[in-house]
C-alpha cells in the first residue's frame, strides 16, 4: 500500500517542575517532534521522538525536506527497505545524531501503520505471542532535590505499586550520593530493585570507586556511568567496581552497542525507540543482546516500549519516565502491582491530544 501523505510538527513544551542531572544540568523545557503517515484507504500511523533542550526544529526540517520525499510513493510495507534507504539517504551527515531521531520518528509511524492497517497491537505485530505483563520501574526521580522531597516521591512510587525504583546520582560529593542511597534503601526496603543513574558524570576512576561504595546498598544495576562511547572504560567499571551496568540510551546505532556488548561493558542494554533508529533499530538490538545471553531494559516513552518489552523474550524492567509524552497521551499504559500491560489497540495505540498540544507548536 502506498504512502500517500506525512505530516510533522514540533512542540516546545515547558516542564511543569525543572528536572535535573549530574550532566545536562536543568531541564526547563523539551521539544516533541511528531509524525504522521497515510496510506491509500486512509489508515495512518503515528510517530514521534523528543529532545532535550534544543535540536526539535533540526529534526523537524531535515524530516520534511529530505526524509518525507523518500518516503511518498513508497510501499508502506517494505519497512525495512525503507529504514536503509533514509539511513543511507542521511549517512553522510548522519550515522547517528539528529538523523537517527529522524529515522526514528518515521520508523515507529511505519510499524504503527502496520499494525492499524492489520488491526492488531504493536506487540503481536512484532511477534510477541501473547500480552505478557512488563515489570516496570519509576525513573527520573531527581539528582538535586532535597533528601525529604527524594523520599516523598518514592514514597508516592511505592504506593502507586512500584517495587522498582530509579534514583540520580552524580552529585559534587559522593558521600551526598551515598547519604541519599542509604536513606532509600531505608526506605523501600530489602525487596525494591534500587537502580541508580549517574548520566555519564564520572571518570572510570571515579566510576570504579562509586560503584564499590554503592554495591553496600544492593543497587540493582549502575547507569550511564561513564562517557557512552568509551567501551574499554565501561568494561573496567563493570569488572572492578563490582556492579551490573545499564547504558546505551546516549548510542545512536547498532554498531555502537555491538561494541559495548563485545567490550563486555554492559549488563543491561537499554537503547531507547525515539533515537537508535525507530522500531527496526531497536529490535536488532534486542536481538544482540539476546545472542549474548543479556537482558534488554528501555529508556522513555514507555507508552512505546511496553509493546517492543512484550515481544522480546529477554525482556527486563519498563522505565516509566514520560516526561515528553505523558501530559499529552490518551489511554497511557496500565500499571499494576509494578508492571506495565500492553494494550490490545491496534499499532501501538498511542494517542495524542493535538488540541493540548497546539499551543506549544515550534518554531
Amino acid at each position: 500500500m502506498k504512502i500517500t501523505d506525512l505530516r510533522a510538527a514540533c512542540y516546545r513544551i515547558p516542564l511543569a517542575a525543572p528536572l535535573t542531572d549530574a550532566t545536562h544540568g536543568r531541564h526547563d523545557h523539551y521539544d516533541l517532534v511528531t509524525v504522521e503517515v497515510a496510506a491509500a484507504g486512509g489508515r495512518t500511523g503515528l510517530g514521534y521522538t523528543y529532545t532535550v533542550h534544543a535540536g526539535g526544529a533540526a529534526i523537524l526540517a531535515l524530516i520534511e525536506r529530505d526524509l518525507a520525499p523518500l518516503l511518498l510513493g513508497a510501499d508502506a510495507g517494505d519497512i525495512e527497505a525503507l529504514w536503509r534507504r533514509m539511513w543511507q539517504w542521511t549517512h553522510y551527515v548522519g550515522r547517528g545524531g539528529i538523523a537517527a531521531f529522524a529515522i526514528s520518528a518515521l520508523d515507529v509511524a511505519l510499524w504503527d501503520l502496520r499494525g492499524n492497517l492489520r488491526q492488531e497491537p504493536l506487540w503481536l505485530t512484532l511477534g510477541g505471542e501473547a500480552a505478557k505483563p512488563v515489570p516496570a520501574y519509576l525513573g527520573g526521580i531527581d539528582l538535586l532535590l532535597p533528601l525529604d522531597q527524594l523520599l516523598k516521591q518514592t514514597r508516592a512510587a511505592l504506593g502507586k505499586g512500584f517495587r522498582a525504583v530509579k534514583m540520580k546520582v552524580g552529585r559534587d560529593a559522593l558521600a551526598e550520593d551515598l547519604e541519599r542511597v542509604a536513606a532509600m534503601r531505608d526506605l523501600v526496603g530489602p525487596e525494591t530493585a534500587l537502580m541508580v543513574d549517574a548520566n555519564m558524570r564520572w571518570s572510570v576512576d571515579e566510576a570504579v570507586v562509586a560503584a564499590r561504595d554503592l554495591a553496600r546498598y544492593g543497587v540493582y544495576w549502575l547507569e550511564e556511568p561513564i562517557e557512552p562511547d568509551d567501551y574499554a572504560g565501561h568494561r573496567r567499571v563493570a569488572t572492578e567496581g563490582g556492579l551490573p551496568l545499564a547504558a546505551g540510551e546516549n548510542l545512536r546505532t547498532l554498531s555502537e552497542f555491538e561494541h559495548l556488548i563485545g567490550a563486555g561493558g554492559v549488563a543491561f542494554p537499554e537503547p531507547d525507540v525515539s533515537n537508535i533508529g525507530g522500531i527496526s533499530a531497536w529490535m536488532k538490538v534486542a536481538e544482540l543482546a539476546a545472542r549474548h545471553g543479556l537482558p534488554v531494559t528501555s529508556h522513555g516513552v514507555h507508552e512505546l516500549h511496553v509493546h517492543l518489552l512484550a515481544a522480546v523474550p529477554n525482556a527486563s524492567f519498563l522505565e516509566v519516565h514520560g516526561f515528553a509524552t505523558e501530559r499529552f497521551v490518551r489511554q497511557p499504559p496500565r500499571l499494576e502491582c509494578g508492571f506495565a500491560l500492553p494494550p490490545d489497540r491496534p499499532g501501538h495505540g498511542v494517542q495524542l491530544d493535538r488540541a493540548a498540544l497546539k499551543p506549544f507548536r515550534h518554531p
